[in-house]
């Protein structure tokens, strides 16, 4: 064991990538592995490339020093066999170039829509198309060229001028061309078919708000609060903070009582902590206790040396939402001279008035040529700032139009 825990390291320290790679490659299956060891691979200042169904090899790879390749073989619900015949005919006969090209020349009986479909939503096959939820729309169409085109090779037939090849073009298949569906959606599912967020994570469109009111990143709480449980984070000096992040994880213990501890884990992408949820509190905040749901937690910090990290037992909790009216000054929204002459406060109504009886006001700063006025509108305006209610207001007045000012 000593010779082995010796190989381990030196392997890990003079050629990381490759024994990253290699460790990631014998967990595949193992999706909370894998997630483990992507993070582990973050620590080590390494990055980690969605899988490509024209670079990417079953297992994971090593394009750089610093580079892990994501394997295809991690990608859910793609069978091994439909993927070494991809890989193989790819070795063949050339990288794959649309999405037409791909359907056409990989076996349909193993590499079945189902499969296409799981292949774009893990962004392997990205390189193929403007976005993924064009080429989810082109797909239909795409196998269906491709199943006539193959027909076609079987019995012989050419096109109108005896002269088809593998380099045509179809052009109704790249002219459906849809906008590339909203990150959240995009992550979602990602995170079905990788089983974690890749490309991107929930959290990144609130970090800049979430640091008017919270209290650091996770990844920065050891500097703020010193690793020492002997410091002011044992238990007996604890210090009271508001962290936020997505509840990825939680389990339902009993105690010695009878009663119930609830233990979740919190992510921000910079870093991972434990939340202790008695159950009480529990009770009193299940209806926000969903897997992938942002939270703010307000509570006691303290460090673990038993588990070796930080645990905040929670007091308060809230979503984007409540903390948006708990925390917030006001909603500020800008209106020029052009927007207010076309209708603007008939539809302004029309998008306030379903999230009225809420806590935060609304301002209304208008601009016409160089003069500036601000119009406080009145406490039954006061709205609930939810991420709806700011996804309409930027759709009416424009980007960064709107604004929550803490």
């Amino acid at each position: 064991y000593a010779l082995l825990s010796y190989q381990t390291c030196w392997l890990k320290s003079h050629y990381p990538a490759e024994f990253m790679a290699a460790v990631l490659s014998a967990d595949m299956d193992n999706t909370d592995k894998v997630v483990v060891l992507i993070e582990d691979c973050h620590r080590m200042s390494m990055e980690v490339l969605p899988p490509d169904i024209n670079r990417s090899i079953y297992k994971f790879s090593v394009p750089t020093d610093s580079q892990v390749l994501y394997g295809l073989g991690a990608i859910k619900g793609v069978g091994q066999a439909a993927l070494e015949g991809i890989i193989e005919e790819r070795s063949l006969n050339g990288t794959y170039k649309d999405l037409y090209d791909f359907c056409r020349r990989v076996d349909g009986r193993k590499v079945n829509k189902r499969v296409m479909e799981a292949l774009i939503r893990s962004g392997a096959l990205d390189k193929l198309g403007p976005n993924r939820a064009s080429l989810m729309a082109r797909l239909q169409d795409a196998i269906q060229m491709a199943e006539q085109s193959q027909q076609n090779a079987r019995m012989g037939q050419d096109d109108l001028f005896g002269s088809s090849t593998d380099d045509d073009s179809i052009a109704p298949v790249d002219a459906i061309t849809v906008p590339e569906w909203d990150e959240e959606q995009r992550l979602t599912l990602e995170k079905e078919t990788l089983g974690l967020y890749l490309t991107g994570h929930p959290i990144n469109r609130y970090v800049d708000e979430l640091r008017r009111f919270t209290d650091c990143p996770l990844g920065d709480l050891a500097d703020l609060a010193g690793t020492s449980s002997g410091g002011y984070m044992s238990q007996k000096n604890a210090k009271e903070y508001k962290l936020a992040g997505l509840m990825i994880g939680m389990r339902v213990r009993k105690t010695k009582t009878g009663g119930k501890i609830v233990s979740a884990v919190l992510d921000d992408r910079t870093a991972r902590i434990e939340v202790r949820i008695f159950e009480e509190k529990f009770e009193q905040y299940s209806y926000l206790l969903n897997k992938d749901k942002l939270i703010i937690v307000e509570g006691k910090v303290v460090y673990d040396d038993y588990f070796g990290g930080y645990r905040i037992t929670a007091e308060t909790i809230y979503d984007i939402t409540e903390a948006r009216q708990r925390f917030a000054q006001r909603l500020e929204i800008k209106v020029d001279e052009q927007q207010a002459a076309n209708g603007f406060v008939k539809e302004l109504n029309q998008v306030l008035n379903p999230f009225r009886e809420g806590n935060c006001p609304v301002w209304i700063n208008y601009k016409k040529n160089d003069v500036t006025a601000t119009l406080s509108l009145g406490d039954n305006w006061r709205v609930q700032p939810s991420d709806e209610l700011l996804s309409r207001l930027t759709d009416l007045t424009g980007e960064n139009q709107v604004r929550v000012v803490y």
